[in-house]
């Protein structure tokens, strides 16, 4: 295989927080030239679904993918996972948790805003936002920009949003991992060296994390990242070869919610595909 730079596994629709469509995102990856990709929705398969259906004799190989917000003691993680079965019960158990947590934390902050500085919703405003897909905090802030309580989406999270944070309810790594796995696809940490916010985590402590997440049967590192620095990436590959790990490669492509182009991964142009990166894909005959 060659071509490397064509591989993007890290992208977003609609159904989560981007701004395409299944099948306006599936005809970028086209037209972008993208050979291989995945769909990677927040705590959803719904878009990974209507694009397989799409999907006709020669267009881009595509891996079944989503993305999860994960939280236990020792921080943050998100947790990509590849090629597994959407229906599986497992993956379904997985999606549902992840789901209702993120409605409930938006009904939460919400509240949060309303009480703490007088931001109000209308009634229809708040109904559409519930029947999304998967609303989140990128939703909240566009209302917010709406009705000229933030200048931007970014400041409404950063100043407002933010303020209230959740501790005790969310998805936990160990969780995600042992559902993508039932379901059997291959778990991935997602940017593995961004934590919560701006925290940005290096040396011993990335490794031990990885470590730590290696032990619950984590199989991948996204080495190649549009946020990474060419000294990142390298850090990332080394930590995957220490382990014994996959990589992957994602933009983390949103449409309009992210300054971000698909294919945007820290391949070079021509590359040829690096060996851990070609052994993942090739288990998917990609």
């Amino acid at each position: 295989m060659t071509h490397a730079e064509k591989t993007d596994l890290h992208m977003h629709t609609v159904v989560s927080d981007g701004t395409d469509t299944p099948e306006e995102l599936l005809e970028k990856v086209k037209e972008a030239g993208i050979t291989v990709f995945a769909v990677t929705d927040h705590d959803a398969v719904k878009a990974g679904k209507a694009i397989r259906a799409r999907l006709k004799a020669g267009a881009p190989a595509f891996i079944q993918g989503a993305e999860f917000s994960c939280r236990d003691e020792n921080g943050k993680y998100h947790i990509l996972g590849y090629g597994f079965d959407p229906d599986h019960a497992a993956m379904r158990g997985l999606i549902e948790h992840g789901h209702a947590l993120r409605v409930k934390k938006v009904a939460a902050r919400i509240d949060f805003l309303a009480s703490e500085f007088g931001f109000a919703f209308t009634e229809r405003e708040l109904k559409e936002l519930f029947a999304l897909d998967n609303p989140g905090k990128p939703h909240i802030g566009n209302l917010m920009v709406k009705h000229g309580y933030a200048r931007t989406k970014k400041q409404a999270i950063d100043e407002y949003i933010n303020r209230m944070r959740f501790r005790s309810e969310y998805v936990r790594p160990e969780e995600a991992i042992e559902g993508i796995i039932s379901a059997g696809g291959i778990p991935v940490l997602a940017h593995p060296f961004y934590g919560s916010g701006d925290e940005l985590i290096l040396g011993a402590e990335m490794d031990e994390r990885i470590k730590r997440l290696a032990a619950m049967g984590l199989e991948g590192l996204e080495a190649y990242y549009s946020g990474f620095t060419a000294k990142l990436r390298g850090e990332a590959l080394e930590l995957a070869e220490r382990h014994g790990l996959y990589v992957t490669a994602g933009s983390d492509y949103h449409g309009a919610n992210k300054m971000v182009e698909l294919g945007d991964t820290g391949l070079g142009a021509g590359e040829e595909y690096p060996g851990p990166l070609k052994r993942f894909l090739e288990i998917f005959g990609s």
